[in-house]
């Protein structure tokens, strides 16, 4: 893989992450959404006035086209499971922006991620 496709594949990845943060922000103060048709349309209608809400649909709709310019260079068998670098990202972020537990069974786990990603991006 050569350095534009990874940086394709990064950005990608990273875009992705930072939407799932973005969603994640935009229902915080919120709790659980009530799955209720009753009250789909007071929900939807706050979700519409977050911010965060937007950030993230744009995010996505963004990493979508850098993905496919990814996917026009890299095998997908390589390039999908880059995407677990995304779960390493969330990670830490929701530890340190959300106030999210880091427990050591969790940092073990990304341990094992970055070496997986590390053996991918050498094959």
């Amino acid at each position: 893989m050569n350095l534009v496709a990874f940086a394709l594949v990064l950005t990608g990845v990273l875009l992705n992450a930072i939407a799932q943060l973005a969603l994640k922000a935009s229902v915080k103060g919120a709790g659980a959404i009530d799955l209720s048709l009753s009250d789909a349309g007071v929900a939807a209608l706050r979700l519409a006035g977050e911010p965060w809400l937007w950030v993230g649909l744009g995010c996505y709709v963004v990493s979508v086209g850098v993905w496919i310019l990814a996917l026009s260079r890299v095998e997908v068998s390589i390039a999908y499971p880059m995407l677990s670098i995304g779960y390493v990202v969330n990670a830490v972020a929701a530890w340190a922006w959300l106030g999210e537990s880091m427990s050591l069974t969790k940092v073990g786990g990304i341990g094992i991620i970055v070496i997986g990603v590390l053996v991918l991006a050498r094959s």
